[in-house]
């Protein structure tokens, strides 16, 4: 059966006490899921540790870091890496978010090395593409996302 995921970006949004409430009002519901169905919460960076503690021993629910760098390591002030993000046992990694092309001027390439940096310390990337509206209204949507997915995702190789 295909894997159905219920994926919860926070953004930069709530205080650590919301962010804690909202989790216990979830997580208090006992929402049973089934084998084939996956919730996380990608929520933001200061929280991925009381995120993880709140959902421990739930079953197939999961936190997920809203980005990663696109290099390993180095002199980048406020930004982590996906070797931090494994170290703190979070199994997923928000990747390509429109907001962060957008806002950040994130490219392709880039993209493509945050995937490649995740998938070598063993993080499950949840990529993200899409068109602006304008693409949309020229009906060049599909062309514009197959470059995405070309350029940024089908660059991993096992030689890394």
């Amino acid at each position: 059966m295909r894997k159905k995921i219920a994926a919860a970006n926070w953004k930069m949004n709530l205080r650590i006490e919301q962010g804690e409430q909202l989790l216990d009002t979830i997580l208090q519901k006992n929402i049973s899921l089934k084998p084939h169905q996956f919730a996380i919460f990608a929520v933001p960076f200061p929280y991925l540790s009381m995120a993880r503690e709140k959902i421990a021993g739930k079953i197939n629910y999961s936190v997920a870091a809203q980005n990663c760098y696109y290099k390993n390591a180095g002199a980048y002030t406020g930004e982590v890496s996906a070797e931090m993000l494994n170290s703190l046992h979070i199994p997923y990694v928000v990747i390509g978010h429109s907001e962060r092309r957008e806002y950040f001027s994130e490219t392709n390439a880039m993209l493509a090395e945050k995937v490649n940096l995740a998938l070598a310390n063993g993080l499950q990337p949840v990529f993200c593409c899409g068109e602006p509206l304008s693409v949309r209204e020229d009906n060049m949507q599909n062309a514009f996302v197959e470059v995405q997915l070309r350029e940024s995702l089908f660059t991993w190789t096992m030689t890394r």
